[in-house]
């Protein structure tokens, strides 16, 4: 006969039994509202050992992480126009003119195919070391690139390059998640997002320097030595992981399961293709040509295959269905495309705007970007701090599309005669929109998935950010072109067209006569406006989109872990995520 103790024993092993049963969840389930977890506490009889609360980075550890991070994120930054001031050099040194949109198309490339894929190893491998990886395969693609002996050469180093920016935007959202509180990352990755954005106007002047006063090849190997400074504080600072990793050596032997490389092979062609056919088509290639026709047939039927084997491997898939049916993920996602498409087009067409209209030095255009960078530097640290103490993010990502759509509304007013207080003002409403809404989709994608698949949905944000990118350059580009057609006919009736679109954004001033010159220059003024339409109708989209993002109080969610009940426990870390992972039990 057992006694009352024992009975009471069994009793509650019986609804431990039964809790486990009840709280295996999927990863991508948003988290549970302080209600919810108060509803689902374990009885304090249960005498399960309790998950450890996380612990979080502060004061010089942290900083130890946050600056290298910072650094990085400048120099890819910086990369990315440093080589606009150098190209003329690079064609006149290897004779390369026919390459020229091979030098950023390589890096695009490389880039976006393999986000999905870096977020697959965030997931399975330790966030410092991946980190790491990625950033010594960018430093090599730029000593590939100062080293180059052809231009064929430099191409296969941008793309190297490429490769390894792929994991450094994703892998520092990735590692800021796990060295701070939620209510802590918008104000974190905002300052991060703000200075690193310094890279993008720093990169004309510096390369304009390096390209004058030295050579072209130093704006390369200015990666060396700063990457070398934030490796070495990477390599002893202590860089959390978010949750528990597998032993490498268990995922290497299964690696093709758990990285879904069978889906890779089939995705990144697919993409190459489809993004090859943006980038060439009506610049190198006529849109009916049969080279784009083939690129966007050939796009279109692998990537029928792999949604075929996306569906099958379902939630080991590259890009889980499930999360991504996620109104947070595909929210996020669709933000972060219009967001970044229409800062890509401002940021290419504004010096082009200065260059051509203003006649400014490609220099002094990238100068006056500076109302923007600072702007959006402020509202980024300003907005994160106050998401922080209000607790709501998507508020900020509302006003953020307002404000750029109202911003590039009015950019799109720019002539010839605007004057200084005009283009200042303007870059300063977007820029404020610009800085508001760039970490909120990052955050909220954070907040609402587990800290085991978040790197995924990252990945996923960053790949379309570059994919709307692509597209929508692609777009601007055809829209600038086709308006010079009509607009210069109508100001300028006696100017050779054709050959003021190739000579390009300046030096269509050396071929065109004085009398003909306002006329053009109007043209010019006129076909940038119709560009920046498109600016303002990418900012518009974001709203609704907007909206998706949650509303989640990031200020409720307190550290209250679960304790483990069974074999996939659900760990409320600190009160906003969900992590699957083996119980100690």
């Amino acid at each position: 006969m057992s006694s009352p103790d024992k009975d009471h024993e069994k009793t509650i092993s019986s609804r431990q039994l039964s809790d486990a049963s009840n709280t295996v969840v999927d990863p991508y389930t948003e988290p549970l509202s302080a209600e919810e977890l108060a509803a689902k506490e374990v009885s304090s009889l249960d005498t399960t050992p309790t998950e450890p609360e996380p612990e979080w980075l502060e004061g010089f550890a942290l900083w130890a992480v946050v600056g290298p991070i910072i650094l990085v994120f400048f120099l890819v930054l910086l990369d990315t126009t440093i080589i606009s001031t150098a190209i003329p050099k690079i064609t006149n040194h290897f004779n390369s003119l026919d390459d020229i949109g091979w030098y950023t198309a390589a890096y695009q490339l490389a880039s976006a195919v393999l986000q999905p894929l870096a977020g697959k190893l965030y997931v399975n491998f330790s966030n410092k070391w991946t980190f790491i990886s990625f950033f010594a395969v960018f430093e090599l693609g730029s000593l590939l690139c100062a080293v180059a002996v052809s231009s064929k050469m430099l191409i296969v180093g941008r793309a190297v390059a490429g490769m390894g920016t792929a994991g450094l935007q994703n892998g520092a959202f990735t590692i800021i998640s796990a060295c701070v509180p939620i209510h802590k990352r918008p104000a974190l990755i905002g300052t991060i997002q703000g200075l690193a954005q310094l890279g993008i106007v720093f990169g004309p002047l510096i390369g304009g320097a390096l390209t004058q006063y030295t050579t072209w090849r130093w704006c390369f190997y200015i990666n060396l030595p700063s990457g070398a400074i934030a490796a070495v504080f990477l390599l002893f600072s202590k860089t959390p992981d978010a949750h528990p990793k597998p032993p490498p050596m268990s995922v290497l032997r299964d690696l093709h399961h758990k990285l879904d490389l069978i889906g890779f092979v089939l995705f990144a062609p697919a993409i190459i293709m489809l993004l090859l056919a943006m980038l060439w088509g009506g610049n190198q290639y006529p849109w009916s040509s049969a080279t784009i026709i083939g690129l966007f047939c050939g796009a279109a039927a692998l990537l029928a295959i792999w949604f075929g084997w996306n569906w099958y491997k379902k939630d080991d898939a590259l890009i889980p269905i499930s999360m991504v049916r996620r109104t947070t993920v595909w929210s996020g996602c669709l933000v972060v495309g219009f967001l970044l498409a229409a800062l890509y087009i401002a940021a290419y067409y504004l010096p082009i705007y200065f260059q051509s209209v203003h006649g400014a030095s490609p220099t002094m255009s990238g100068v006056y970007l500076l109302p923007n960078i600072i702007v959006a530097l402020i509202f980024a640290v300003v907005s994160g701090r106050l998401v922080g103490m209000v607790g709501y993010y998507t508020p900020f990502a509302i006003a953020s599309s307002i404000l750029m759509a109202i911003g590039f509304g009015l950019t799109s007013t720019l002539g010839v005669h605007s004057s200084t207080g005009e283009w200042v003002g303007y870059q300063i409403l977007f820029g404020a929109g610009r800085g508001m809404g760039m970490q909120m989709p990052i955050v909220a994608v954070q907040n609402r998935l587990a800290a085991n698949v978040a790197p995924l949905a990252i990945s996923l944000c960053m790949f379309t950010g570059m994919l709307f990118g692509a597209l929508f350059l692609s777009t601007s580009a055809t829209i600038l072109t086709n308006s010079l057609h009509t607009t210069i006919p109508q100001y300028a009736p006696g100017a050779n067209v054709t050959a003021i679109v190739v000579a390009g954004a300046t030096g269509f001033r050396n071929i065109v006569a004085q009398d003909e010159l306002p006329g053009v220059l109007l043209a010019y003024a006129k076909s940038i406006n119709r560009v920046f339409y498109l600016c303002t109708a990418l900012g518009a989209l974001c709203l609704p989109f907007a909206f998706g993002l949650g509303w989640t109080n990031i200020k409720a969610k307190k550290t209250e872990p679960v304790k483990a009940v069974g074999p996939e426990k659900e760990v409320q870390g600190e009160g906003e995520e969900k992590v699957g992972i083996e119980s100690a039990v």
